[in-house]
């Protein structure tokens, strides 16, 4: 790659001190030092390795958070979730510049010195990024932190026998997009990254309006966590009807309710797993439930229809199932 296809990045410069010897000096475990290099990109080091200037950076937290009483094994599960998020925007960064910016210039007949100007020009937006990226952080913080708060203050009043967390248990949904991946083979990756796109936004609309979040995509559809199942619900209509609406291929949704294992920024457990088959199970177009969703769904502005039990593929025993649609 020639030297004006990369934007200027200043390499740190390595200390005169070992991942060791700091960890020793610190009292921050070793597996942990070595884990703030591997969440920055790089090979994971050698105890013997020389620490990077810019890595002196995680200590003040690292120590702080140790204090508090964080499992050491908890902060490395978190530094490594930062490390891949934040090496997506990176790449997604990386290659909209190249798209954008570069391969137009060529496609013009620019020189590479004239591109390389641009590119140098171009390095002053990184700071600006910087910052965009700090707000978005601080405000999904936010929402994350007074979630976290709130499930703790009901958990405690759970155990205390004054509150029933049961009587609103979280859903687990799935949207999938029927014919995606003929869709993308007959009309290529272009009309693929537009079917994303719009998708993206319907989905993070609906579910951001309804207090849910898209917890990750699968290639051909979406996993999403509702604290709560009505609205959960009410948005997974919205999501089959919007897509409707913008011309895509049906969308097919699956719904169920009940205790979730939460790790690394992921659900898990039993509770996703039926949703998923729930949604295979669903016809194009259809947002079934379960049983379990129906019960707990109590107020919100939706009917259901009851289709009975249903084996599912991969499932243990029958999973009785309702069609979810709006009043009228």
């Amino acid at each position: 790659m020639s030297s004006w296809t990369v934007l200027p990045i200043a390499l740190a410069s390595l200390t005169g001190e070992t991942f060791e010897e700091l960890s020793a000096r610190t009292g921050v475990p070793l597996k942990l030092l070595l884990t703030v290099r591997e969440a920055t990109g790089s090979a994971v080091p050698a105890p013997e390795d020389r620490v990077r200037e810019d890595e002196l950076a995680f200590l003040p937290l690292l120590q702080f958070q140790l204090a508090l009483g964080y499992r050491p094994i908890a902060l490395e599960r978190t530094l490594r979730v930062m490390g891949d998020s934040l090496r997506r925007i990176a790449e997604t960064g990386g290659e909209t510049f190249r798209s954008e910016v570069v391969e137009p210039r060529l496609t013009a007949g620019f020189f590479p010195k004239q591109i390389e100007a641009v590119t140098s020009e171009a390095s002053k937006v990184m700071p600006l990024e910087e910052q965009v990226l700090l707000e978005i952080y601080r405000g999904q913080q936010t929402h994350v932190w007074i979630a976290s708060v709130v499930g703790s203050f009901e958990a405690a009043l759970a155990r205390a026998g004054l509150h029933s967390r049961l009587e609103h248990p979280p859903v687990m949904c799935f949207l999938d997009i029927t014919g995606y991946t003929r869709l993308t083979q007959e009309r290529g990756d272009a009309a693929a990254a537009a079917l994303a796109d719009e998708l993206a936004r319907l989905v993070q609309r609906a579910a951001v309006k309804h207090g849910g979040r898209p917890v990750k995509w699968l290639g051909d559809g979406v996993m999403l966590f509702f604290p709560n199942p009505g609205p959960g619900v009410v948005a997974a209509l919205e999501m089959a009807t919007g897509v409707a609406e913008a011309g895509l291929p049906p969308a097919h949704v699956g719904l169920h309710a009940g205790p979730v294992i939460f790790q690394e920024g992921d659900y898990y457990g039993a509770t996703v797993n039926i949703a998923s088959r729930i949604a295979e199970y669903a016809r194009p177009g259809e947002v079934l439930v379960s049983q379990e969703v129906v019960d707990a769904a109590g107020g919100a502005d939706v009917a259901f229809r009851d289709i009975g039990p249903v084996e599912l593929k991969g499932v243990t025993g029958a999973v009785r199932l309702h069609a979810a649609s709006r009043p009228g």
